[in-house]
């Protein structure tokens, strides 16, 4: 049954925000983690400071549609024809990152998420694909400052830390973030309208301004600055329209904030049905959707995400085994 009013106010965001401990925890530093930057307002963003390739744009249109591995390979494509350029490596480290995610989701106060796993041998490759995108986006940068290359840098820095919050590192976690954040930071001085820095900049002020009390009372001490919630929504809604590296993630995770902090089902469902049906084969997208419906008491809509999430591909035996067990357990709740 699902029973929004009786479930606990959750201070967290996917992948990461957790309690308040005596350290700065895991959850927490979600709020620093993905695509960082200050608070402070953009201008509108009409025009993209970054051009994707061919490849590298059909590469991400592969990991969104539920195929990190054939994401993969043509990372790998990239980085053979360009090893000086940080972006195989981004979309390397980003599809390893939704096989990480998938693989570790479960159902908490009827929400489905990616809360926190341990530590794997696996996890040291991912970030050497992070720093070695930040690596080389620095050494660009060394001949030429250009927003394009901050925000790559700023992406690989926020891969880092989604990774450190979800095994519970909030310290290095919230170490990432801050790099990433001086990174984005920069972008928008280059570009003002930079859409994926802008989209960045939204998520933050999002997160920052959903802390519980405790918790902005540990931000200001860490002299992390705030934010607001309205500037955020519409900062991600500029990254989702105009954005070209974070577009498909801004809106994923604008989604899952409404849901999440707010409990804002029907206008997270506005942008979450659109991101399934662009991605119907990403059983991730369709659990999210399922989700919401069914916390808006349609059952019907909601079995039918969940049902075709069942039969959507996975891209590994353990992201399989959670896509069964989240969806099998969403519609046995739904009868």
């Amino acid at each position: 049954m699902y029973c929004p009013t009786n479930r606990p106010v959750v201070y967290h965001s996917l992948p990461m925000v957790r309690y308040v401990r005596t350290r700065f925890t895991s959850r927490t530093a979600a709020l620093f983690v993905v695509f960082l930057a200050a608070s402070v307002c953009a201008g509108p963003a009409r025009a993209a400071s970054i051009i994707l390739p061919p490849e590298a744009a059909q590469a991400l249109d592969k990991i969104y549609d539920g195929d990190p591995d054939g994401a993969i390979t043509a990372a790998h494509a990239i980085e053979q024809a360009k090893p000086d350029m940080p972006l195989g490596y981004l979309i390397e480290a980003e599809a390893q990152w939704w096989k990480t995610y998938c693989a570790a989701c479960e159902i908490k106060w009827d929400m489905v998420d990616a809360w926190e796993r341990k530590k794997l041998p696996q996890d040291e490759a991912y970030f050497a694909l992070a720093r070695k995108a930040g690596e080389l986006a620095h050494a660009q940068l060394a001949t030429s400052d250009t927003a394009e290359m901050h925000v790559y840098a700023g992406a690989a820095a926020a891969l880092e830390a989604r990774l450190f919050a979800l095994r519970g590192e909030g310290r290095k976690a919230a170490h990432a973030s801050v790099a990433g954040r001086a990174e984005f930071l920069r972008a928008l001085q280059l570009d003002p309208n930079e859409p994926d820095a802008t989209a960045g900049l939204g998520i933050y002020n999002y997160f920052v301004d959903s802390l519980s009390g405790a918790v902005k009372i540990l931000r200001f001490f860490m002299g992390i600055p705030g934010g607001s919630k309205e500037e955020g929504i519409r900062q991600m809604k500029i990254g989702i329209e105009h954005g070209v590296l974070l577009k498909t993630d801004t809106q994923f995770y604008l989604v899952r904030n409404l849901r999440t902090f707010d409990h804002k089902y029907e206008p997270a469902l506005s942008f979450a049905e659109p991101l399934a049906a662009r991605h119907p084969r990403n059983p991730i997208f369709l659990l999210l959707a399922g989700n919401l419906n069914a916390e808006l008491g349609r059952k019907e809509e909601a079995a039918k995400y969940f049902r075709a999430a069942l039969v959507a591909p996975a891209p590994d035996p353990d992201c399989a085994v959670r896509v069964r067990q989240v969806a099998q357990s969403f519609l046995v709740a739904l009868h």
